[in-house]
C-alpha cells in the first residue's frame, strides 16, 4: 500500500482575506507608530511660539545686495559679512545658497527675521529682499517660471 500525503487543507477565502486585513493594519500601525512619537514634541514645541515668533524663526531665502570694497574677492567679503551675523565664516558658507559677482555684488541665503536685522546693520549692507519667483502668463509649464533666488 502506497501511502501518499494528503493534501492539507486549504485556507477559506474568508479566512484569508481577514488574515489579510489584520495584516495590512498591523503594518499600518507600527508604520505610523514612530513619526507620530517624534514629530509630536516638534509640533508642541513650535505650537507653544505665538505666531509673530514663529514667522521670525523661520529661514526663508533673502538675497543680499551689497557695496564691495574695491579690490576685495567677493565671495570672501560675501562671507565675512554674513559670518559676523551667524556667528562663524563655517555657517555662512553652509547658509549661501549663491554668490552674485556680475551684474550686482551680493549674495542668497536662509535667513530668519532677526538675521536679516542684524545683517542690515552690518558696513557694506545695501538691501536685504525675499528671494520671489514668478509665474508668466502661459501654460503652466517648468520653462515658464522665473524663479529670482
Amino acid at each position: 500500500m502506497n501511502a501518499s500525503p494528503s493534501p492539507s487543507p486549504s485556507p477559506s477565502p474568508s479566512s484569508s482575506r481577514f488574515l489579510l486585513f489584520v495584516s495590512f493594519f498591523v503594518v499600518v500601525f507600527f508604520l505610523a507608530l514612530p513619526v507620530t512619537s517624534i514629530s509630536a514634541p516638534m509640533a508642541d514645541e513650535h505650537a507653544k511660539l505665538p505666531p509673530e515668533e514663529a514667522e521670525a524663526e523661520e529661514a526663508k531665502v533673502q538675497i543680499v545686495y551689497v557695496d564691495r570694497p574695491e579690490g576685495a574677492d567677493p565671495e570672501e567679503f560675501h562671507i565675512r559679512t554674513l559670518g559676523a551675523v551667524l556667528g562663524s565664516e563655517e555657517a555662512a558658507k553652509e547658509a549661501v545658497i549663491y554668490h552674485y559677482t556680475h551684474a550686482a555684488s551680493g549674495f542668497s541665503a536662509k535667513l530668519t527675521l532677526k538675521q536679516v536685522e542684524e545683517l542690515q546693520k552690518q558696513a557694506g549692507v545695501l538691501q536685504v529682499v525675499p528671494s520671489r519667483t514668478y509665474q508668466l502668463h502661459g501654460p503652466s509649464t517648468a520653462t515658464h517660471r522665473i524663479s529670482i533666488i
